[in-house]
């Protein structure tokens, strides 16, 4: 049994082998770990943007179905155990060690005999699988990692593939261009498995010839299903939906009208997916409503509880950045934002600050702390406003200055930067008691 402790201690050291695309480390980690994964259905989510949200309103439609489900995401906002979640909650630290352990041993004994180190994110993965195998899910939603080709996920032959939609990201990485991107993307589409995609335009087309080479049923949006009549508050988004044998106004508390698409793909996933489960009819209509209607994720249009219009959102590419603008411009018409701004330098940051920010609104510049980060002195000579952008040496500073602000406040960008204001602002836990 290995502690929480050293399981990070273990993970972090691990950390600097980077992220390294190609299956044959986690096949042979999986192998020597009895193949975890193979011993529940699952659900494979990828897409340049909402596979996180989408896989969270998976997860809650299937637990409100009565199914014990499993959920692995990436990154965490706070801690490792975020990216492992039953029903709802991350686990335990014990649980979480002892994961982590199963995965270690089977790595050392690979390594002994001659293996290449299994990287950080495989080892993760495979402990994730081992967990769910352990505590017997009925259903595991697999969210994507970094493409989806060659992701360190992509073991699995899912009851139904994902794809929310696709832009041009990690293209370095995933063939160079966009056909490059949706290549990747698509290539968790199995032969004969139903895939399912809210993509659009051309990625779309090459998405339906992936899926119609590999014999694989397709369904799109706007095609099998259809979203209208979205409206969006500070208490969430409403829609109309229509398709695979529903009509229905469906209610969620993400914010967005990105996230109304989202939400139809995944009613759409568990349309299909759920009779397999013996959940039909009124039962199901039930669990879609309630499922929705309870989904959480954290860091994606999320509102600040005692700063009234203060908003913290994970917007990180240019797709990601027109969503958060686009929020900001239903929910508050013609006003100004004072952004709070962290981005990584290998982002497309130009891309992202022309949707994103507009020359009356204010600018403060902020450190993330990675060793990817960009300069806030840079992304500040980069942003183009009638009052010149602010950079600061920390979080801290830049928090202190947005409190001086008296209209709405958005603070955006990396998702490690997410992560250190939601604990700053105590959104991970309950807030600290006052006397």
């Amino acid at each position: 049994m290995t502690s929480y402790e050293a399981a990070v201690a273990y993970l972090e050291s691990i950390g600097v082998f980077g992220s390294q695309l190609g299956l044959a480390r986690i096949e042979a980690l999986l192998d020597k770990m009895g193949r975890p994964e193979k011993k529940y259905p699952c659900i494979h989510v990828t897409g340049t943007n909402g596979k996180g949200s989408t896989s969270a309103m998976l997860a809650a439609i299937a637990r409100a179905a009565g199914l014990q489900t499993g959920l692995y995401t990436s990154p965490h906002l706070s801690d490792y155990p975020e990216r492992i979640q039953v029903n709802g909650q991350a686990v335990d630290r014990a649980a979480f060690g002892a994961a982590v352990a199963a995965a270690r041993a089977a790595a050392d004994a690979l390594v002994a005999g001659g293996m290449e180190q299994p990287t950080q994110f495989e080892i993760l993965t495979a402990a994730g699988f081992w967990h769910f195998a352990a505590v017997k899910v009925d259903l595991a939603i697999i969210e994507v990692g970094l493409g989806g080709l060659l992701d360190s996920t992509n073991v699995i032959t899912p009851l139904c593939s994902v794809i929310t939609n696709v832009a041009l990201e990690h293209a370095d990485r995933c063939g160079g261009t966009l056909d490059g991107v949706v290549e990747h993307k698509g290539g968790i589409i199995k032969p004969g498995v139903p895939a399912a995609t809210a993509a659009q335009g051309p990625a779309l087309e090459a998405l339906r010839a992936i899926a119609r080479a590999k014999q694989a049923p397709f369904y799109c949006e706007s095609e099998a299903w259809q979203v209208s009549g979205v409206s969006v508050s500070r208490q969430g988004t409403r829609f109309h939906y229509e398709g695979l044998g529903a009509k229905a106004w469906y209610e969620i508390r993400l914010v967005g009208r990105h996230q109304a698409n989202n939400a139809a793909l995944a009613v759409s996933v568990m349309r299909l997916v759920l009779p397999q489960f013996f959940v039909s009819g009124e039962q199901l209509e039930n669990a879609v409503r309630q499922g929705l209607a309870e989904a959480r994720w954290p860091g994606r249009m999320e509102a600040v509880p005692h700063h009234k219009d203060w908003w913290i959102d994970g917007a990180h590419n240019p797709h990601g950045a027109a969503g958060l603008r686009a929020a900001l411009d239903e929910l508050y018409p013609h006003q100004p934002v004072t952004f709070v701004l962290g981005i990584l330098a290998d982002k497309d940051r130009r891309g992202m600050l022309e949707l994103l920010v507009r020359p009356e609104d204010k600018v403060i510049v902020v450190p993330v702390h990675s060793e990817r980060a960009a300069s806030p002195a840079d992304i500040a000579r980069e942003i183009q406003t009638v009052t010149p952008p602010v950079a600061v040496d920390s979080l801290a500073d830049g928090l202190a200055l947005a409190e001086r602000e008296t209209g709405i406040v958005c603070i955006a960008g990396s998702l490690y930067l997410i992560g250190e204001v939601r604990e700053r602002l105590w959104l991970d836990k309950e807030p600290p008691t006052t006397v």
